[in-house]
């Protein structure tokens, strides 16, 4: 598994998404990618925070920063703990220097969407909000086995790792006070 995916299904998979041999679909996917890179999410998570906080949310904007970026930590944290190793048997069409599991562009746009989505849309818009950041993570996940540099099931394991620490940081934190997320529509 360190070395070759979890098996001959993840090996089908990847080689299945891998898309140096279709210019269109590799252009798509070097542009998506680039939503999941820590350039693009880092401020991003900032700007959310700080919207949360001028629409006078100081605890959901707190909660966003902290779930974001602690989760950034646990991401790596794992990486280095699980010291799988990236695909070898298909060229990587972007640079890469980390380990393999799990993806971290995968892991780090589940964090920010869901948590942005759940905190910050109003509960009228919740279900449509949660619904768009789950299709913006699934699209900035798919494109890392399509590049060659992830494992499918390192794509997966981003995916469930972001919505499990997303769910359980704010489950707790609904807990441990007041309601957290935007009742209000956002014309009140």
């Amino acid at each position: 598994m360190m070395v070759g995916g979890t098996g001959p299904l993840d090996l089908a998979l990847l080689r299945a998404l891998y898309s140096a041999n279709e210019p269109a679909l590799r252009s798509a996917a070097l542009l998506v990618t680039n939503i999941g890179e820590w350039q693009v999410l880092v401020p991003v998570t900032f700007a959310g925070a700080a919207w949360l906080l001028i629409r006078r949310h100081p605890r959901a904007a707190l909660l966003l920063a902290a779930i974001a970026f602690l989760g950034r930590a646990l991401v790596e944290l794992q990486k280095w703990g699980i010291g799988r190793l990236r695909p070898e048997n298909l060229k990587h069409l972007v640079p890469v220097k980390s380990l393999s599991f799990p993806s971290a562009h995968a892991a780090n746009s589940m964090i920010l969407f869901l948590s942005f989505a759940l905190l910050a849309a109003p509960k009228r818009h919740r279900a449509a909000a949660v619904a768009v950041a789950l299709a913006a993570s699934f699209a900035v996940g798919i494109t890392r086995p399509m590049l060659g540099v992830h494992w499918p099931s390192d794509v997966v394991g981003g995916w469930a790792f972001g919505a499990l620490w997303t769910l359980a940081v704010l489950w707790l934190a609904e807990r441990a006070g007041s309601p957290l997320r935007i009742e209000e529509s956002p014309s009140n």
